[in-house]
This record gives C-alpha cells, structure tokens and sequence, in this order.
C-alpha cells in the first residue's frame, strides 16, 4: 500500500485535498482525521503539518508527500521534487528600510530575520556572503521596528503588509514556490504505485488547463481551423450530413478559449462549444 504524506492545514492543504479528490482518491471528512485508508486504490494518507513532510518522507517511512518547495528545501531533508502542481505559489524575497540595500551582495555583515533559516542560509552560502540569520516564528516585518535584524525574509505575496510596516523588496527573488510531490532522494523513480499517483496528478493538471473544444466549419476554412486548433496531437475531424461541412473537435488551452472561439467564428465556424475535461492521460 502506497503512503502519502498530505498537509494537514494552511494554504496547502484545501488544494491538496481537492487535487487528490479530482484525482480519484478518498479525502477526509474532518480535519480531526489524521490517517486514512483508501483501499480501492490501495493507498494510505496521512495528515501532517506542512514543515515535517519532507522529514517523514526523507526518513523512509512515507514513500511521497506533498508540500510546498521552500518548506523542502528550508528542512533540508534528503528528500527531492518530483512533480510541481501549480497551487500555492509564492516568492521568496529580502525586505528592508528604503534604501539599506539593493541586492544580496550589499548584506555582508548585515543580520536577517526570517521563519525559513534554511532556505535564507543557502541562499547567502551560495551567494557568498557571510550574513548573520536571526529566526523568528510568525511575521517577521517587526524584526527591523524593533531593532532585532536590519533586514528581513520572507514570502511576498502582494507587498502590502510590507509597505505597511515602511519596508520593500530588493533584489533579485530567493526562489519562487509552489505545492510539489517530493519522495526521499534515490527512492525507485519507477515504482508502479508511484507512477500511477503521479499520472492521476498530471491528468488533473492537464484536466484544468484545457477545455475540449467542438465546432462545425466549411471543408475549405478547414486548414485555417486546425491551425488555430491544433489539438495535442490533431484534431478530431468528421464529416457532417451536410456535404461540404465537418465536425472538429480539439483541446485548447482555457485561457486562449475565448479568443480561439472569436478567431474561429471570423473565418466562418459555427456551433462553437466548449466543455470542461474532468480527467485525462496522456
């Protein structure tokens, strides 16, 4: 039986839980749960806080989790990324009073006040620069105020809190992340269990970036229509009752649907539909 680690709370874990949900796998039905047994798919969940995933999973005893990419690489866990998802992203940035420094290289010397030491340390160690990492738990923009760092580290969403608290950005970003599925360094990549998992995540991924796409056009625009509809492979195309006319059916991409609809109407297409996919492979 397959063990996943999933969060147990925050911004990660109603993603998570919907994702695998569209995926096929049963969900908790309360948040007091904190072990499920799912045994049509044969796979087992457990619910835990964010920052132990990657320590479970490192340790052998989960095969994968899910969690976010700097809680990975904050733990330094002997765990590695398999799969982003999309979800939960975020940006990793250095803050201070206007003007105390424009890039990582001005921090030499200089005290940081961060909840992710672990990621700050890297990032400073890779950048050669010997900076003293001070961390705090919760939000970290009152370290400067009170006199406890010179700059902070944090996740910037959209700078709000920061500006409130007089501080801004500098730099180029930390890193940038996102929710991942991680499994301990050197685990078997083809395990059949966890290739399965993982197609079940790409559909649902694929499944909510494209739309299907049906239409009728004239068998002369039929060119000019697969070319603004190229589909993953190609088109679906079928003649209609009508002599002269064919059905066409393709995926697009859900953002582009609107104006793939208005360019395909241009050159004469009719009955333009789309539909939502709820699961795909590939």
């Amino acid at each position: 039986m397959l063990r996943i680690a999933v969060p147990n709370k925050g911004s990660l874990s109603g993603p998570a839980a919907d994702m695998l949900h569209e995926a096929g796998y049963r969900q908790r039905r309360e948040s007091k749960e904190l072990r499920i047994v799912d045994p049509g798919n044969e796979v087992e969940f457990f619910y835990l806080r964010p920052r132990d995933i990657a320590i479970y999973v490192s340790s052998g005893r989960l095969d994968i989790g899910i969690t976010g990419r700097d809680l990975l690489v904050d733990s330094g866990a002997d765990a590695e990324e398999i799969l982003p998802l999309g979800f939960a992203r975020s940006t990793f940035r250095f803050a201070g009073k206007p003007g105390t420094a424009s890039g990582v290289e001005d921090l030499k010397g200089r005290t940081v006040a961060t909840s992710y030491e672990g990621i700050v340390a890297r990032h400073l160690a890779d950048s050669g620069v010997d900076a003293s990492v001070v961390h705090l738990d919760g939000a970290v923009e009152t370290a400067i105020e009170l006199g406890v760092a010179e700059v902070i580290a944090d996740v910037v969403e959209t700078g709000t809190s920061l500006r409130n608290a007089g501080l801004e950005v500098f730099g180029e970003p930390i890193m940038k992340s996102e929710a991942i599925v991680i499994r301990r360094t050197g685990a078997d990549g083809e395990e059949p269990k966890v290739q399965q998992f993982l197609r079940r995540l790409q559909g649902v991924l694929v499944a909510r970036t494209y739309v299907m796409m049906d239409y009728d056009c004239r068998v002369e625009q039929l060119e000019k229509a697969v070319a603004l509809t190229p589909g993953l492979e190609s088109p679906t195309v079928s003649p209609l009752h009508n002599e002269g006319w064919v059905a066409v059916r393709a995926m697009v991409p859900a953002k582009e649907a609107q104006r793939i609809m208005d360019d395909l109407y241009a050159i004469g297409a009719r009955a333009i539909l789309t539909t939502a996919i709820h699961a795909c492979r590939l």
